[in-house]
């Protein structure tokens, strides 16, 4: 037996040795290709911060050797340095995520439950016991010997079965302070607070999830989920809606710009637009997407030409060698088109390494010139928010050449647009991928838009909703009632 434990014994430390050696070669690869190849470097690292710079680094080396087994979280606290959210380090889809985290959480014990029992005996009850379930994961809540309650993994991404991962401190009547453990060294724990609702139905812990408790129905399950409205959102459902709010206002919600749905969606109430003066474009929550999907909504708001700065490549040996290699494996898109669009690049960069080139068939800086100027709408009030960012951002610069447009809000824009053209490469370890841009907007550096971002023209002085789903809510109404009172 004394054998065996040392056996296991040493196995955990050659795989916590092997770790430790592997996440570090991943850093100095992260180190390396951010300083050789992100465009903002030179910019972002400077006499005044390049000490801080350098004792992270030296922190990180130690945080790693110390718990290997948090490695990605190790490497994002890197790339935060450079407050570039195009320039982040993700898992590689596929990989067994749980091998790369604890077994246990920081609360230090699993516990198996008898689920079917559990399930039997609470999923009548109104309180806090029982099997709860959101969208995607399950959990069991049990009562403990010191009166408080532990949440177990039943099935969450990322936990083992039988992981604690909440504990529940009864407040008062159907509320409870809550700590979240980690199961990631070093990340310690998050407080939240939760309370039921609906006679013990629904469990709400704030800004965070909401949970069902789980029946033998499962439509029922699924029906009171997507249906119940939190008290406590997190906020991140935002949904297509389109529709006349008068004779002279239509209003459009675009949550993302991610695919043609978009083109689809303002084409198909194209003559509702076209024929009334007020139109609202409400982007709150749209975090981006592609240039092009967007196209056919400022051609709406086109009233004349307008520059639109380009783009820079930075010409670094790395980002040539990966559209060489992109070329060599055929992985360019857009047929022959797209490989000319590429081999025109390489060649500029090739003859300035190092620097910044414009790409030859793009020119410097382009002057937009549309066809046509729609008379109706006239007047068009774009609601923003501090989660529009990249995309949502380079719409907003192009539609505020518009003399009909005006943005609407109370916060500006998250202001992630000025390295862009982002790519991704592997680590050595192939665990994780690098995202990192290639570019810098031409408007650099006299007006950037990184962490300032885009402000309202008009503050809107109510009460932000939440959680918007697919409702119509006090904002919409304020920039109709200002649209419509406008002459």
């Amino acid at each position: 037996m004394k054998r065996i434990v040392l056996f296991i014994f040493l196995l955990k430390v050659l795989i916590l040795q092997a770790q430790e050696i592997e996440c570090l070669t991943d850093f100095e690869f992260l180190v390396k290709k951010i300083k050789d190849d992100y465009p903002g470097y030179a910019q972002k690292v400077s006499n005044e911060n390049i000490t801080k710079l350098l004792d992270l680094e030296k922190t990180i080396r130690n945080r790693i050797v110390k718990y290997p087994d948090s490695c990605i979280y190790y490497l994002n606290n890197y790339t935060d340095f450079f407050k570039d959210k195009h320039l982040r380090v993700k898992k590689v889809s596929g990989n067994a995520i749980v091998e790369k985290m604890q077994n246990l959480s920081d609360y230090g014990e699993n516990y198996l439950v008898n689920y079917d029992s559990l399930k039997k005996t609470t999923m009548n009850t109104n309180g806090l016991e029982g099997i709860w379930e959101d969208f995607s994961d399950k959990i069991a809540i049990i009562r403990i010997s010191d009166g408080n309650y532990v949440g177990i993994a039943i099935n969450v991404y990322g936990r083992v079965k039988g992981q604690i991962m909440l504990k529940f401190i009864e407040d008062s009547v159907n509320w409870f302070k809550v700590i979240e453990y980690s199961n990631i060294k070093g990340h310690g724990t998050s407080d939240y607070i939760a309370s039921l609702h609906l006679d013990g139905k629904v469990l709400e812990i704030h800004g965070y999830s909401k949970y069902v408790r789980e029946t033998e129905s499962m439509a029922y399950n699924h029906a009171l989920l997507s249906s119940y409205i939190p008290l406590y959102p997190n906020g991140i459902n935002t949904y297509i809606v389109a529709l006349s709010l008068s004779d002279s206002t239509f209003y459009i919600r675009l949550p993302s710009f991610n695919n043609a749905g978009i083109e689809t969606i303002v084409k198909k109430y194209w003559k509702e637009i076209t024929i009334r003066p007020n139109l609202i474009i409400d982007i709150r929550n749209n975090g981006g997407g592609l240039d092009n999907y967007y196209q056919v909504i400022l051609d709406l708001l086109y009233t004349k030409p307008y520059e639109r700065k380009g783009v820079e490549w930075y010409a670094s040996v790395g980002n040539i060698k990966l559209f060489e290699d992109a070329l060599r494996k055929k992985e360019i898109r857009n047929g022959e088109d797209g490989i000319k669009w590429t081999q025109e690049l390489l060649t500029t960069m090739k003859s300035s390494k190092g620097k910044f080139v414009i790409h030859p068939l793009m020119g410097s800086d382009k002057t937009i010139t549309r066809d046509t100027v729609y008379p109706l709408p006239c007047k068009v009030g774009v609601i923003i928010n501090e989660n529009n960012a990249s995309s949502a951002e380079q719409f907003l610069l192009s539609a505020k050449n518009s003399d009909k447009v005006m943005l609407f809000g109370n916060k500006n824009t998250a202001g992630v647009l000025d390295y862009s053209n982002a790519v991704q490469v592997s680590f050595p370890s192939k665990n994780y991928t690098l995202l990192y841009p290639m570019t810098r907007s031409r408007r650099l550096p006299d007006y950037p838009i990184d962490n300032v971002g885009i402000a309202p023209d008009v503050i809107i002085p109510l009460k932000e909703t939440v959680q918007l789903y697919d409702r119509i809510d006090d904002w919409v109404y304020f920039v109709q009632n200002y649209l419509e009172f406008l002459k």
